[in-house]
């Protein structure tokens, strides 16, 4: 298998500034799942009780000159560690400043070497920073290329993770989401969350002693959606919700606080919304983040960012 791109100045500032110290916040180590045509990073997605989180990108976003090849379709998948991926490529634009070079390129490509004190070839993912006069090189240790059936498995449980709940509403205010997210750590560690097709979502955290709720109301919503029932706004929210799930016109789950807390960071990746819903019968709760092409409202359908939180109580819904 062969995998050798050059990255372009947008994907050099993507992942710099944005998706790998996002990435990082969610675990050491990913997945990097590379297509003839688009490139990811995903966690969790092979197992673990964790987050589930995926980031897509269409490979023009990040390469130019993209060149790859294997014996399953042109798929490769390795796992590597997000911090030591993130420093190769500091250091590389640090290099790339010094040599005051406009020519200067960073290309990346996989390689077996053998390392200090071994007998055996390991792989590396490469960082090669060309000038017109030099050139320098950093490795990146990476696992082993996966075989075939985990790659199958990992593609699979990708097309699985892209299936979307019927009902998603809109937060447009995330630091205010993670504000709120904070302030009930402190409270408890279970958090109930309830999102109906009028547009409400619903985050409650209960112990022994005291139960804490906030609420966002008629926020958009996509997907199915209902009129709420006239005078509810008399109701308290509790209440509300209550008879949206008994009316199958909405659904709760119990998730971590920790988890949310852990999807939150996000944030990092500077999204202009995200939508969050949950899945049939239950399963989890989406989050899926929303990115504008620059100086528009029109979505980019060139990044995909979300994340699948697993659900610790069957909660209750349709």
């Amino acid at each position: 298998m062969k995998f050798k791109a050059f990255l372009t100045q947008d994907g050099v500032n993507l992942l710099d500034k944005r998706f790998l110290p996002a990435l990082d916040k969610h675990g050491r180590i990913c997945h990097v799942y590379l297509t003839p045509d688009h490139a990811m990073f995903l966690h969790n997605l092979l197992g673990g009780d964790g987050v589930q989180s995926v980031a897509q990108f269409n490979k023009d976003v990040l390469f130019r000159d993209y060149r790859i090849s294997s014996q399953n379709a042109g798929r490769i998948a390795f796992a590597v560690d997000v911090a030591l991926l993130h420093r190769a490529l500091r250091s590389a634009l640090t290099i790339q400043a010094q040599a005051r070079d406009d020519t200067a390129a960073i290309q990346i490509k996989l390689v077996k070497k053998l390392p200090a004190g071994s007998r055996d070839p390991a792989p590396f993912l490469t960082f090669e920073t060309k000038g017109r006069v030099s050139a320098v090189v950093q490795d990146v240790p990476i696992s082993k290329p996966l075989p075939r059936d985990d790659v199958q498995q990992l593609q699979s449980a990708l097309e699985a993770a892209q299936d979307l709940p019927q009902t998603l509403v809109q937060v447009q205010d995330l630091a205010q989401l993670q504000s709120l997210v904070d302030r009930l750590r402190n409270v408890g560690d279970l958090l109930t969350v309830a999102i109906t097709q009028y547009g409400d979502l619903h985050l409650q955290v209960s112990t022994s002693l005291i139960t804490v709720g906030s609420e966002f109301r008629r926020l958009r919503v996509l997907g199915v959606r209902a009129d709420p029932p006239i005078g509810d706004r008399t109701l308290s929210a509790p209440t509300r919700t209550e008879m949206a799930i008994q009316k199958g016109e909405g659904a709760s789950v119990q998730v971590s606080l920790k988890h949310l807390a852990k999807s939150l960071q996000c944030h990092l990746a500077k999204p202009d919304c995200a939508f969050y819903g949950i899945a049939p019968q239950g399963a989890c709760l989406t989050v899926i983040f929303q990115f504008f092409v620059p100086g528009t409202r029109l979505t980019d359908k060139s990044i995909s960012f979300y994340c699948r939180l697993p659900v610790l109580d069957p909660g209750s819904g349709p």
